[in-house]
């Protein structure tokens, strides 16, 4: 996940919610104007969600994120994309 917020708040954050997932701090928005992500004058990141591949590839963008059902869509997504499943070995590549 990419904030806006600096590191001390998204510490604070996270260890609120005993989160288990890495937050990228982006106080100056470079990462979020880079990924076209950086909301109106950039006082806040859109929240959409990348699917980047093992070699850096970005597979699929979601722009309609609810909030709600993130979780399970995102689960659902890397399942329909062949993502790997964390502690298994990586699918072999497409046959020619």
């Amino acid at each position: 996940m990419v904030s806006l917020d600096d590191v001390e708040k998204n510490r604070d954050f996270a260890e609120s919610l005993e989160a288990k997932h890495v937050l990228l701090s982006d106080p100056e928005a470079e990462a979020a104007k880079a990924y076209g992500v950086a909301g109106f004058g950039g006082f806040f990141a859109k929240r959409w969600t990348f699917y980047v591949d093992s070699d850096g590839i970005v597979r699929h963008v979601d722009k309609a994120v609810d909030v709600s059902t993130a979780g399970q869509d995102i689960a659902d997504k890397l399942d329909e994309l062949a993502f790997p499943r964390a502690g298994s070995a990586a699918p072999p590549p497409p046959s020619e």
